[in-house]
């Protein structure tokens, strides 16, 4: 793929410091676009963006109405109007419903689900004036099926494709598309929080623990960040323009 398919674009990745987010913006960077990312510590993103050309790193917290519109303003003063945005700041925190309090509830919404409405709301003015523009979503399986033990995780990933589905009805025919990217369990930093929070709470040890998550795997392995990036760049291809309001499984098989 050319390196410089995307050298009119600035792009804007939230979590962009880790894990899919960082993959992610380093597909973007290497494909040419100038890359905004974003998240809550500082010393994290200016570690990311130092492995890139033409990468700013912005503090920004999408939960909090006002940290997104300064956000989003400071990267468009250095960067220029945004034109592709993608949606990976979330959560993931298991609990039964019956263990869960309305704090729970209300974080993994406000952050995985408010935050991309937040997010795009700040961006769609960019976004309507491009050539052409992509937003993608970085979802969950958990987005189109049931996760056991963790409804309020469940329910947040839903939302997020019916946000995206929604805007994709919304724009259609336009220069946009608003597209989902669903991945079972994928090798990050939360794969290793989950295992630390599945060992406090059980009798398992790590290599157990982990393995349940490989298990939700038909593939019989986590999948990669960059398999997340390589169909995120797919996405931004002036010839996936007909993709739109989709959900795409990157999930190994799962059916």
């Amino acid at each position: 793929m050319a390196n410089d398919m995307l050298n009119e674009h600035h792009a804007l990745v939230t979590g962009g410091g880790t894990g899919i987010g960082l993959a992610i913006a380093q597909a973007l960077g290497g494909a040419g676009a100038r890359v905004t990312i974003t998240g809550r510590r500082l010393d994290v993103l200016q570690q990311a963006a130092a492995t890139m050309t033409h990468c700013q790193a912005i503090p920004m917290n999408v939960a909090d109405e006002a940290s997104v519109t300064e956000g989003v303003d400071a990267a468009r003063d250095t960067f220029g109007p945004i034109s592709i945005v993608v949606l990976n700041a979330g959560i993931a925190e298991g609990r039964n419903l019956h263990k869960s309090s309305l704090g729970h509830w209300r974080k993994t919404l406000s952050i995985n689900l408010d935050g991309a409405f937040l997010t795009l709301r700040a961006c769609l003015p960019d976004m309507m004036g491009a050539p052409f523009a992509r937003a993608i979503a970085v979802s969950s399986i958990a987005g189109i099926k049931g996760l056991k033990g963790a409804p309020a995780y469940t329910a947040s990933k839903h939302g997020l494709l019916g946000l995206m589905r929604g805007l994709a009805a919304d724009h259609a025919g336009s220069n946009m598309t608003f597209n989902t990217l669903c991945p079972a369990y994928v090798d990050t930093p939360i794969v290793t929080r989950n295992v630390e929070n599945i060992t406090a709470r059980t009798e398992l040890d790590d290599k157990a623990a982990r393995q349940l998550m490989v298990d939700v795997n038909p593939a019989g392995r986590l999948i990669a960040p960059q398999e997340v990036a390589d169909a995120a760049l797919w996405l931004c291809r002036k010839e996936a323009a007909a993709i739109n309001g989709q959900a795409i499984e990157i999930s190994g098989g799962v059916v």
